[in-house]
């Protein structure tokens, strides 16, 4: 069987990221320009895996939009179409849907719902959900109504103390899990070998997997040993700009 080839949605930095939503993050001073390039080479480095970029322009108007996975869940049957839970964000929606009516089927997440990417996390036929500050028990029963006649089995994760799901955790393959088990509860994820983030780093769970290759952000050293003790290919990206907005790895991008 051919192999498929991964697309990966983007969007450009846009000029106005210094007044992105913050939650658990203190302000801090962006440097855009920097940024930019950080988010250049995340690019780079998912293009040298062979996944074909697809890049929405800038939206200069919303601060948040970079962060593009909040905007949709991409399942191989169809695109569900969040409704964030900050309301500064739901106008990113738009062109996200009209770039993914390309691709697949498109339903929607209606009010009073919310939901948001960054807590949906797939593994097979499973969507590990998160309930956190940005998504609430309506948006997680719209998609268990959307997703299930699919196949899809929608598990809900209670999030404690972070701002998503992946902020916490990340499925590595070989069903083990990567996370902050003082951010989320890990009843529903007992069937993984769960991995823990050093104490050190509590950032350090939001990670991306292209294969058999696991992207970390750069300058979490004591989990990124523990992977490569288990025999996992640990490569570093550098976002320590796009940190500041309260970034991680899996929110740059839409892959599917």
């Amino acid at each position: 069987m051919k192999k498929r080839t991964l697309t990966a949605i983007t969007r450009a930095v846009g000029p106005g990221l210094a007044d992105c939503e913050l939650t658990f993050l203190a302000r801090q001073k962006i440097d855009v320009a920097k940024a930019v390039e950080q988010h250049r080479c995340y690019e780079e480095c998912l293009a040298r895996l062979g996944v074909r970029i697809v890049r929405l322009p800038a939206e200069p108007d919303l601060p948040d939009s970079v962060f593009v996975e909040d905007t949709a869940i991409v399942l191989d049957e169809l695109a569900i179409i969040t409704r964030p839970g900050a309301t500064s964000r739901r106008a990113e929606t738009e062109s996200v849907a009209d770039l993914l009516s390309d691709f697949r089927p498109l339903k929607f997440i209606q009010s009073p719902a919310t939901l948001e990417g960054g807590d949906v996390m797939r593994v097979d036929r499973t969507l590990y959900t998160g309930l956190s500050a940005r998504t609430n028990l309506e948006g997680i029963e719209q998609l268990r109504v959307i997703a299930e006649p699919y196949g899809y089995e929608v598990r809900v994760v209670e999030v404690t103390g972070c701002l998503h799901l992946k902020t916490a955790c990340a499925y590595l393959g070989a069903r083990t899990m990567l996370l902050n088990r003082r951010w989320i509860k890990v009843e529903n994820m007992t069937e993984f070998d769960l991995i823990n983030v050093s104490r050190y780093e509590p950032w350090a769970a939001n990670t991306l997997t292209i294969g058999d290759t696991v992207f970390m952000v750069d300058g979490f050293t004591r989990t990124r040993v523990s992977l490569k003790e288990r025999g996992f290919d640990v490569h570093t990206i550098d976002i320590g700009e796009l940190q500041k907005a309260e970034a991680g790895l899996t929110c740059l991008s839409l892959i599917f």
